[in-house]
């Protein structure tokens, strides 16, 4: 019934758009629906940050395949690509390779099988297509449907509790979340301002040194960076010992900052509350027992980003409760449950869900947990095209070994709860007081 119908990918990224190189390769046919107006929104918006993986862990095989019919030249493998150089190099040359399975401004609302909901068990309910609901008020069929969607439209909030904090969204116009171009087309809006940045990943990294460097140009810049849990718990990266020079690099060069005091760490900070205060922001949070409230003119949050279920009600899924992925994935890359940035490669049946022909894959697929690379979306939806078109040893084949972080345990020592000096009238907590004791109640403290 469902041999003629395409495979639906939804999302026009770079595990998408590989996706369909993938498809094409095995002679399936590939339908690729962007919602936005072009291919690789998310990637556009973080145009301006460099890759801490080289270009040789972020061009998959069967897409340089397809692009090299078409006299395409590949980047130096060792390279290091922005965002803005991963499109205009890589993903705008597939896209025109592959234009003819690709339609932009087709937002997927709804998705399931056709004349069946999800509590309905059927006897065909495997055979039936899945029929897919478009903002245009339109449906399309697909005999399988993989969701590479991607986590970049549904950031985690500021707040402490998962939820946003208090008066978050009334200030949403002086918050921003991910990775802004501070050095770029936003920087008038940071230059000679103090900024908290919430978060702890490698978005709030890159965020952190850019700010840096603004501050470095730029007079009366300042930076909090607030951390979740102590300062010596938190894990900046391998360092030399990662498998991936560049991202080890990224973690040292932030924790130089803090260690120098560039930067004002509060850790840990959790944040409660956002309200305006003479013209600036007051964030209030807590810092063990005590409760601390900070002044900055602008808020970054990067607390990572959680997958967008909404339109997939109907589809059966079976998800971990906690991450967000698959039972048989979440183990590997739950931050709960071990502290290593590397998960092994994995593909078709680790990402296998009760609805036959529906897979969640690329970042979507790790829920909530912040580990993913490019490199693993790949291999990926290459095992996935190779399951759809019938090749089970091929999807069960691991064809990719991934570079280590170079870090599976702490190495900072533990530290006391910093402890900050009254906030100055420009909004920074200043430099920790090390002549006092590391349980002395924080300055500012209600």
């Amino acid at each position: 019934m469902t041999a003629s119908l395409p495979v639906a990918i939804i999302g026009a990224g770079p595990i998408g758009l590989a996706a369909a190189a993938h498809l094409r390769a095995r002679g399936l046919r590939p339908l690729v629906l962007e919602a936005g107006p072009r291919i690789a929104a998310a990637v556009r918006d973080w145009g301006h940050v460099r890759m801490f993986s080289p270009w040789r862990y972020n061009i998959d095989s069967a897409a340089a395949a397809l692009l090299a019919t078409r006299g395409w030249q590949a980047p130096d493998p060792e390279l290091y690509p922005t965002g803005a150089e991963l499109v205009a190099r890589y993903l705008d040359p597939l896209a025109a390779a592959l234009a003819g399975d690709i339609r932009t401004n087709a937002r997927v609302t709804g998705i399931a099988r056709r004349d069946l909901g999800r509590l309905q068990d059927g006897a065909d309910r495997a055979a039936a297509p899945f029929v897919l609901h478009l903002a245009e008020d339109e449906a399309i069929e697909a005999s399988a449907v993989i969701d590479a969607s991607g986590t970049w439209s549904s950031p985690n909030p500021a707040g402490a509790h998962g939820l946003p904090a208090l008066g978050e969204a009334r200030h949403a116009a002086r918050i921003a979340y991910g990775i802004p171009d501070v050095l770029g087309a936003s920087r008038n809006s940071y230059a000679g301002r103090s900024t908290l940045v919430v978060g702890a990943g490698h978005s709030a990294m890159n965020a952190v040194l850019d700010l840096a460097e603004l501050a470095r140009q730029v007079p009366g810049t300042r930076i909090l960076w607030a951390f979740r849990r102590p300062l010596g718990a938190v894990n900046f990266g391998g360092g030399a010992r990662d498998g991936l020079a560049a991202r080890g690099a990224l973690g040292a060069r932030a924790q130089a900052r803090v260690d120098s005091g560039a930067v004002t760490a509060l850790a840990p900070f959790l944040i409660d509350r956002i309200a305006e205060k003479d013209g600036a922001l007051a964030i209030t949070g807590r810092q063990g027992t005590q409760a601390l409230t900070v002044q900055a003119d602008r808020v970054i949050v990067a607390t990572g980003f959680r997958p967008d279920l909404g339109f997939l009600r109907e589809i059966r899924l079976l998800l971990d409760p906690a991450v967000e992925a698959t039972p048989a994935l979440a183990p590997l890359i739950d931050p709960n449950q071990h502290s290593c940035g590397t998960v092994r490669p994995h593909g078709e049946a680790e990402l296998r869900q009760p609805e036959p022909g529906f897979y969640l894959a690329g970042m979507k697929s790790y829920g909530r947990a912040p580990t993913f690379l490019l490199a693993t979306g790949h291999e990926q939806v290459r095992s996935i095209a190779a399951h759809l078109a019938g090749d089970t040893a091929a999807a069960q084949r691991v064809e990719l070994v991934l570079p280590e972080t170079g870090v599976c345990s702490l190495d900072r020592a533990p530290a006391a709860t910093s402890c900050c000096t009254p906030v100055t009238p420009q909004g920074v907590c200043c430099a920790p007081k090390p002549e006092l004791p590391a349980n002395a109640p924080c300055c500012g403290a209600a």
